[in-house]
């Protein structure tokens, strides 16, 4: 089993992923989903949650092996980043989604240097705009970002063309793709929905579920 299918299994172990084909979830954006993924929960699992943290060091470890400094995304990134931080003696910062309103007014928390190289943690990557959002951030405050490595990826080509485009090397633990091939294996799902499944990543502003 690769290690993508690995962490697929895990989230899937402990409900951090939801499949519905027949009651489709819906996004803040409108956007009806067959799949929802909470990777909050993972943190209440000591012992995947240490398998999690290990995976993230190690992609870390392999890709960036000249990172200085790792940055969580708030919030669901803050706790990934910084028990990943710890784990590998580096310094950790977080983003806010925006200005603090009050105090220092900070957007950027913790203590940094400009010209540090930067890796920029998610637990979830939909379609990159976000994500990127925060390397601009980071960027405007002198900061050199390496790229992103997150746990879970929906693997849209909106993404991908983001990612490219603005130069960020990107890598997630696993995605989308391999979490349904596993859900197919295991029978969570059937083989005959992987296509339909399979058919809202490639264009999930327009998936209707099931008709």
């Amino acid at each position: 089993m690769t290690d993508a299918k690995i962490v697929a299994e895990k989230l899937l172990q402990v409900n951090a992923v939801k499949l519905n084909l027949k009651e489709p979830f819906t996004w803040a954006s409108g956007w009806k989903s067959p799949i929802y993924c909470d990777n909050r929960r993972v943190l209440s699992f000591p012992f995947i949650r240490d398998f999690i943290k290990s995976e993230l060091c190690n992609v870390i470890f392999e890709k960036f092996p000249d990172a200085e400094q790792l940055a969580g995304v708030a919030t669901a990134g803050i706790a990934w980043g910084a028990i990943a931080a710890d784990q590998l003696k580096l310094p950790f910062i977080y983003v806010r989604p925006k200005p603090k309103e009050h105090g220092m007014g900070n957007q950027i928390e913790g203590y940094f240097e400009k010209g540090q190289k930067t890796i920029v943690i998610e637990d979830l990557v939909s379609t990159g705009k976000s994500s990127l959002q925060v390397v601009e951030v980071l960027k405007a405050a002198g900061l050199d970002i390496a790229g992103m490595v997150s746990i879970f990826t929906y693997d849209f080509p909106i993404a991908n063309e983001v990612f490219a485009k603005a130069g960020v090397p990107y890598h997630p633990l696993t995605n989308y793709s391999t979490l349904i091939e596993l859900a197919v294996e295991k029978g969570i799902v059937k083989k005959e929905e992987q296509e339909i499944l399979l058919k809202w990543r490639d264009d999930p502003s327009n998936w209707k579920g099931i008709l």
